[in-house]
């Protein structure tokens, strides 16, 4: 039955994936699905302005993915995933096609923004987007244990 299941999927056509980079060299592909479409477009338009060389995907199938998606996160030096969850994307895409995909993530139930992806593209460019995530796990550990310490804590 599982393997019915998948070969129903297999059949299925999906349309190739889409790759927003208007001069073809760019440096980083910001790659995403569902709601981070806007944020996404809208930061990499404004960092093009401002010179910078990137690109932006976005994924309208997960399963199965789209034919091309292998060659697309080949084609570029750093590939980043901002992602509304806890990063499950960039760890499929990590696995699947063997390509370092960076994940950034935010789960606080509002949708990023354009400047808080501005603030990854820089990032991820200057090689420090690790950095940033390692800061924003450690402001959300802080806030949670003074949450939990209480008015006497």
């Amino acid at each position: 039955m599982v393997r019915l299941r998948q070969a129903k999927i297999d059949g299925i056509h999906v349309p190739d994936l889409e790759v927003d980079d208007p001069t073809g060299d760019a440096e980083l592909l910001l790659i995403g699905w569902g709601s981070s479409y806007g944020p996404i477009g809208e930061a990499c338009r404004r960092a093009r302005r401002r010179g910078t060389k990137v690109a932006h995907a976005h994924l309208r199938y997960l399963n199965p993915f789209p034919a091309n998606l292998g060659e697309v996160l080949r084609r570029y030096p750093k590939v980043v995933a901002p992602e509304l969850n806890l990063g499950q994307l960039a760890q499929v895409l990590r696995g699947k096609y063997l390509v370092d995909v960076q994940s950034v993530t935010k789960v606080k139930g509002v949708s990023f923004l354009a400047d808080e992806i501005g603030r990854f593209i820089r990032a991820a460019l200057a090689g420090r987007l690790a950095e940033l995530e390692q800061d924003k796990t450690l402001v959300a550990r802080l806030s949670a244990a003074t949450a939990g310490a209480g008015a006497n804590g």
